[in-house]
């Protein structure tokens, strides 16, 4: 009788642990309450774009080193900012080196940006042609 009290007992101790550990889990989506914790008045207050600080744009995994439009781009590759912010480039054309070009006939960056044709060969639907 006395071990069947203490196996209910370790049961029911390991009941009430797991009740707590899934309560801490479903509160861990709520914001810390401590002072070491994020501040929610920062978090909600502070938005980091990169107009106000813009070496955002420098950090690793940014998509370039460049602002537009509280966005980091890259003016020399991105078609929607080639060169600079907002200027695109019309249908057909690629961003290279900050200027919008037809890769279908560029000799300078066929087929994508920086494949050179020979100078005997010409850029022709994207393709160098070795004449």
């Amino acid at each position: 009788m006395k071990l069947l009290k203490t196996l209910f007992l370790v049961a029911l101790l390991m009941a009430l642990a797991i009740t707590a550990l899934s309560a801490t889990s479903a509160d861990s989506n709520e914001e810390p309450k401590s002072l070491r914790g994020t501040s929610r008045f920062l978090s909600q207050r502070v938005a980091l774009t990169c107009e106000k600080n813009p070496k955002i744009c420098l950090a690793k995994g940014s998509a370039g080193p460049d602002c537009c439009n509280k966005k980091c781009v890259k003016f020399s590759t991105d078609r929607l900012n080639c060169g600079r912010c907002g200027k695109k480039c019309s249908f057909g054309k690629i961003c290279c080196e900050g200027k919008c070009v037809n890769p279908n006939t560029n000799e300078k960056h066929c087929g994508k940006c920086g494949i050179k044709c020979n100078a005997k060969g010409s850029c022709v639907f994207g393709m160098c042609s070795y004449g």
